[in-house]
This record gives C-alpha cells, structure tokens and sequence, in this order.
C-alpha cells in the first residue's frame, strides 16, 4: 500500500478503529500488521476522554497500544496553555474539565471549546461569549462538524458551537487539534520524522485527509466511521481510497 517513502504512520481512532463499543471488523488485526513494520501515533479530535481513557478503551477492545503511542487534541490543549501560564473558561464536560484542574492558579486568558455534550447550554454559551468581549482569546480544541456517535448515527461535533461565538463575538479561533499543521507536525516529531515520510489514516476527508495533505502527509481515506459517499463530491484531493483500515 505504501511506498518506500514513507516510514511512518499516524492513524485517526473513532470511526478508523472502532464505532461506538465496537473494533471495525480486521482492524485489530490491521494495527499489528502495521506495527511490525512502522512506528505509529494514534491521533484523535475527541475532548470527552483523556488519552489515559483512550488507551483503556482500545486496549478492551484488544488493540496492542502503549499510552505514548497516542496523542489527544485535549493533550496537546493542556500543554499549549502550560506554555501560556493560562487557565480559560472551558466549555467542556464534566470530566474533561478536570483533566485541567491543575491550571487553576493561572488567569484565565482563553476561551476553550471541545465537544461539551449536555453544557452546550444557553447560559455556557453566553458567558463563553462574555468572556470573549471582555478581551479572552477563543481557543477550539477541534472544529469538526460532526462525529460518529455510539447509536452509530451522525451527531454535532464542536465545531459548530466554536462558529457561533466566533461570529457572536467577531473573534477567529485558535485551532489546536486536527486539521491544525502544528498537531500533525507534533505527531510526527514525535517519532522523529519529516511530515513527507508519514501516511495518515482517517474517515474525515476535511479533518483527516484535507488536513493532513495540507501539512505535507500523504493520506488515506477509510470508507467507515463517519464517511458518506457525498465526501467524494467535495472536490478534495484523494490520494487512496479504501473500504476500512483491514484492506491495509
């Protein structure tokens, strides 16, 4: 499937891996085959569980993955506000919001926006709004329009919230998770590669595909997940198309 240009392997978890409870049909069978062969970094946009959570999940599912092997947009979110000495208003759920905990102490320059579920209410939204107006920076852990749920059905993701107080308060996000250059390029550096030596694997043909061309990946479309037919009309560069990650 790969040529000899590539060394390495960044691979999307929800809809790649798994839906809802359960693996897709070979794709246990599939990461062990890759990983004979390339060192791999599991990627995900979720915000509802941490990458410890992520690990868990997979590991029940019977997928051999090490807790360094993968890299969370929440992750990479906690480290970037390490980096300011900030803490934000986060517009998360519950048990995401304790992942950052620890940044109490710092003020709060930010408005954080991941996929909060139930505390996408009125009053969240509203006072993430003010906190924009009264000079916060809008931060969006990911900006993906929907996700594949565990009723296996297409839900809202974060990224529609993130537009409306994007346009309520005139103020552009900060993207962190995927498609962000800087989240695929963290990936890659952290197996000590260049972006053109590495394939990402994803359902998301913006998030995944799109995003992963643009910071110079070659990518590979998987038709599980989150995937339509209509995702081939948008006029997006394909460079491999296949039925799920087994054909791998």
């Amino acid at each position: 499937m790969f040529d000899d240009s590539i060394k390495a392997v960044l691979c999307d978890i929800g809809g790649v891996l798994y839906v809802g409870d359960s693996p897709i049909e070979g794709a246990v069978e599939a990461v062990k085959k890759i990983k004979e062969r390339y060192p791999i970094r599991f990627l995900t946009n979720t915000t509802q569980k941490t990458s410890s959570q992520v690990v868990s999940k997979l590991q029940e599912m019977g997928f051999e993955i090490d807790a360094k092997e993968v890299i969370t947009a929440l992750d990479v979110t906690k480290m970037y506000l390490q980096k300011e000495k900030s803490s934000a208003e986060f517009l998360l759920t519950d048990d995401a919001k304790v992942f950052f905990d620890e940044l109490q102490v710092y003020p709060k320059k930010y408005v954080v926006v991941g996929d909060a579920q139930d505390n996408f209410s009125y009053a969240n939204l509203n006072l993430a709004f003010r906190e924009l107006l009264h000079g916060a920076e809008l931060l969006a852990i990911a900006k993906n329009r929907y996700f594949k749920d565990d009723d296996k059905e297409l839900s809202m993701d974060a990224g529609c919230f993130v537009s409306a107080l994007e346009y309520a308060s005139g103020k552009e996000s900060l993207l962190i998770g995927k498609p962000s250059k800087a989240f695929y390029h963290l990936a890659c550096a952290d197996m000590e590669m260049k972006p053109s030596e590495c394939v990402m694997i994803g359902d998301d043909i913006e998030g995944d595909i799109q995003g992963a061309q643009e910071a110079g990946l070659t990518a590979v479309l998987v038709q599980t997940g989150k995937f339509a037919p209509k995702d081939l009309e948008l006029g997006i560069m394909l460079q491999s198309v296949i039925a799920s990650v087994a054909y791998l």
